[in-house]
């Protein structure tokens, strides 16, 4: 590729982003309007959603220019990618379906292949979205090679064969792409469980709609559930929405056939999906354009949604358990004496009063009830911090009697002193040869946060669990990652879709990072001297580290004093 189309690209690249962000800055959506007034893409755009003008074909560009402008035009969706169309053939303008996939990419060029007019489009990918939103992240470097084939037509170069979808830069995909959550159920339809997806900014309701339909990402696949029986499909093209009501046109005989408590879960998910959306204020439920009726006789309860914890910590002091709250410490209540045991890493259940700890070695894991003695459930070389999920599962990670990496799971609650206890032993094919870190259950108790390490490098992922029916555990989904420039060790969900992740040391500087299932990069809190743990409630403000001088909670962009005395503090769960 020669240096003046190289120019010329950068040039065009550095005036799109202009212009983006100046429409961004502008653009407004009506907010008022006549009665009966329909929109249809245009549904549930943000009032900044912005407009891309791509550049037509230029009389005579060459093969390397044709096919770095058609990339660039794939940025202006407007029309179906109108302008990018006249890049192509007319057979390959028919075939093309740019909604299939989105690469974005740091940087590109254009490689020359051994084959005469075949060339490569190579991209540094960040991240790559499939049709129902899914993205997929990448660390820096990670290479894709699309292969693009030009014929002259009229004497101009034009793309005749090219892989379904669009390459656009990252800045450009962070302006008119947004993280959207569609909600899912658990298996007992108690809790909405979010599942991000990123969609360009014009066509929410419709790619979420389908993307809903289609079901929910793979990490998740076994561990949530859905109210839209497998098939169901739009039976439109769109989804209009009419005087704030989102019409979702559904197969006929599955709708009409489907009780009332089904009906109405599909319509509390579809409105949980679009509660985001400024332009929707209720769902219809339509067959064949008719208004299917949603009856609510009180029988389903409205799903909770991003469910809170309790305000309260449990910590070790002086040797025992207590309970830490409004920076204050009391007995755990009902609980006996566990000081000789050099109790550690405590965990308390959000339902019940079960506790979980390890001994001081973190090699034995103990649970308590209140009226029985500590209870011994595993001893390993190494063990995670216990963690409750749902019906009072505990969970830990450690290596098994061959040193494979095994995922614990036991039942404490409702088991007489003596008599076995429900128990668990997961070995997840992607755990393989991975030193688990941490492992703890999220809020709805559907998904784990897990980080692991091999070889120095650590992945912090998020895994789907599966259950039998009785609620059992039954297997780890293939999770889905979370990338991070640092070595993580320790990490707690701050809400459904965050986390927060910090590599513990006793002598430097910590700095805890956000990761999010909705953004794109991780956020950095404020750095603070010597943490060595890190726990959470509700939302980001409610994050305490903890290090030799005491406990700390965020505040802000810094950390301020709490009390000194408590340790391995941990909020319900």
């Amino acid at each position: 590729m020669t240096g003046t189309p190289s120019k010329l690209r950068n040039a065009a690249l550095a005036l799109m982003t202009l212009l983006l962000l100046l429409l961004t800055s502008c653009a407004q959506i009506p907010r008022s309007g006549p009665v009966g007034k329909s929109t249809d893409e245009s549904a549930g755009k943000p009032n900044n959603a912005p407009v891309f003008f791509p550049v037509a074909p230029r009389e005579g560009a060459g093969p390397e220019s044709v096919i770095e402008d058609f990339y660039l035009a794939g940025s202006g969706y407007e029309d179906d990618y109108a302008v990018a169309r006249e890049y192509l053939t007319q057979a390959a303008s028919v075939a093309w379906k740019p909604d299939q996939r989105t690469l974005v990419f740091r940087s590109t060029r254009v490689v020359r292949t051994g084959v005469e007019n075949v060339f490569n489009y190579e991209l540094d990918v960040a991240y790559s979205v499939d049709a129902d939103g899914i993205a997929t992240q990448f660390p820096e470097g990670t290479k894709e090679n699309i292969p693009v084939t030009l014929t002259q037509v009229d004497g101009q170069w034009r793309i005749s064969a090219i892989p379904d979808g669009i390459a656009i830069p990252e800045q450009t995909f962070k302006v008119i792409y947004g993280a959207y959550p569609i909600y899912f159920y658990d298996p007992g339809f108690t809790y909405a469980v979010p599942d991000v997806r990123w969609f360009n900014k014009k066509k929410t309701v419709k790619a979420m709609t389908s993307a809903l339909l289609s079901g929910p990402a793979p990490y998740l696949k076994g561990a949530v559930v859905s109210a839209f029986p497998s098939g169901m499909k739009l039976t439109r093209e769109s989804v209009p929405v009419v005087s704030g009501a989102a019409q979702v046109d559904l197969s006929a005989k599955e709708l009409v056939e489907a009780s009332s408590e089904d009906r109405l879960r599909m319509q509390t998910q579809l409105a949980l999906t679009f509660r985001g959306q400024p332009d929707v204020v209720n769902v219809e439920l339509r067959a064949n354009q008719d208004l299917v009726r949603v009856e609510d006789n009180g029988s389903v309860l409205p799903p909770v949604r991003d469910k809170n914890v309790p305000a309260r910590q449990i910590a070790v002091n002086d040797g025992q358990l207590v309970r830490y709250e409004n920076n204050r410490i009391s007995p755990l209540p009902d609980i006996q004496s566990v000081g000789a045991l050099g109790p550690v890493s405590p965990a308390e259940s959000p339902v019940s009063q079960s506790v979980a700890f390890l001994n001081n070695s973190r090699t034995t894991l103990y649970s308590i009830v209140p009226g029985q003695p500590a209870r011994a459930l595993t001893t390993r070389s190494t063990l995670t911090h216990p963690s409750f999920g749902q019906q009072d599962w505990v969970w830990t990670a450690g290596p098994g009697a061959n040193g494979a990496t095994e995922v614990l799971a036991y039942r404490p609650t409702n088991v007489a002193e003596a008599a076995a206890m429900p128990t668990v032993t997961l070995a997840p094919a992607w755990l393989a040869g991975r030193t688990v870190k941490e492992f703890r259950v999220s809020r709805e108790g559907v998904r784990a946060l897990v980080i692991s390490e091999q070889n120095g490098k650590t992945r912090v992922q998020v895994t789907g669990i599966v259950r039998n029916a009785d609620g059992t555990p039954r297997d780890l989904t293939a999770p889905t990652t979370l990338l991070t420039d640092r070595e993580p060790d320790q990490g707690v969900w701050v809400s459904d879709t965050t986390v927060a992740v910090m590599k513990a040391s006793a002598t430097d500087n910590v700095t805890p990072e956000l990761l999010s299932l909705a953004a794109t990069q991780p956020q950095q809190l404020a750095p603070w001297p010597g943490l060595t743990a890190i726990s959470a409630g509700n939302g980001p403000e409610e994050i305490f580290g903890q290090s030799a001088d005491g406990i700390f909670q965020r505040l802000g962009n810094g950390w301020s004093p709490q009390l000194k005395g408590p340790v391995d503090p941990s909020f319900p769960g």
